[in-house]
């Protein structure tokens, strides 16, 4: 079955939706700078060097996070042509982003080869980011993780798949749509607020990537992301291909 899904109506969407990937983003960059803070404060041995430190590191988080979010803004208004093009590693956005996810017992296969793209580097590290993430969160104790990136008829590419519970087939376009979660069983909260997938694919479409999708058939899910090699100022269309409509490579 093959489906292809809408971009999502950018008369009302992106308001609500930058509002909220903006909460998103805060409420993680402030814990880090809690953290931070707390652990070298709760030192009774911390000198004028350790909180030197501790200071550099926040700021340097602060920077990050404000770069992040002014591209989430200029991504809400779909102003594509302002977003930064800057060479971009898909193997090293996705090595920072494993090392950067707690896997706990899973099982992490990772093929990771040089796939170089351009486009904005802190938006294409949290599209890497939110996948990788998705993939460990919705997924089974001692479950499997397989992360690729390779380079075909010269697009760079990046392929995340996953163990977890069964999606079915109409249910996967439905979770890359804002605030969208899988429905769970009766008594199971769903997990999550249901931004990190409608992100990935905003970010898709700001760089011209195809975007495609697919239930696994024993559970868990398979997203496969191309970029091309070297962009340009691309209007606002993505395409994202449901259930079996693309086969996405096997990294095991």
């Amino acid at each position: 079955m093959t489906s292809g899904l809408a971009a999502v109506d950018r008369a009302e969407a992106p308001p609500l939706c930058f509002v909220a990937w903006a909460a998103h983003e805060l409420r993680g960059g402030i814990a880090l700078q809690r953290t931070l803070a707390e652990v070298t404060l709760a030192d009774p041995g911390a000198d004028v060097a350790a909180l030197r430190g501790m200071g550099e590191r926040i700021a340097a988080a602060c920077e990050r996070q404000e770069r992040l979010l002014e591209a989430l803004l200029t991504l809400a208004r779909g102003e594509y042509e302002r977003l930064r093009r800057e060479p971009v590693d898909l193997a090293a956005t996705a090595t920072e982003a494993l090392r950067a996810c707690p896997r706990g017992e899973l099982t992490c296969a990772a093929a990771l080869a040089p796939a170089r793209t351009s486009g904005d580097p802190e938006l294409i590290q949290r599209l890497v980011t939110n996948l990788v993430a998705n993939a460990v969160r919705h997924n089974v104790p001692s479950g499997r993780l397989d992360v690729a990136t390779y380079t075909t008829a010269g697009r760079a590419c990046l392929t995340i798949a996953n163990t977890g519970p069964v999606i079915p087939t109409g249910e996967v376009a439905r979770l890359f749509e804002p605030f969208q979660r899988l429905r769970r069983r009766p008594g199971h909260s769903p997990d999550g607020v249901g931004l990190g997938l409608a992100m990935v694919r905003a970010i898709a479409e700001a760089h011209g990537a195809s975007l495609s999708a697919r239930a696994g058939a024993g559970g868990g899910l398979e997203v496969a992301v191309e970029f091309p090699a070297a962009l340009r100022t691309v209007q606002p269309s993505v395409d994202l291909i449901i259930a079996g409509a693309r086969s996405v490579p096997s990294t095991s």
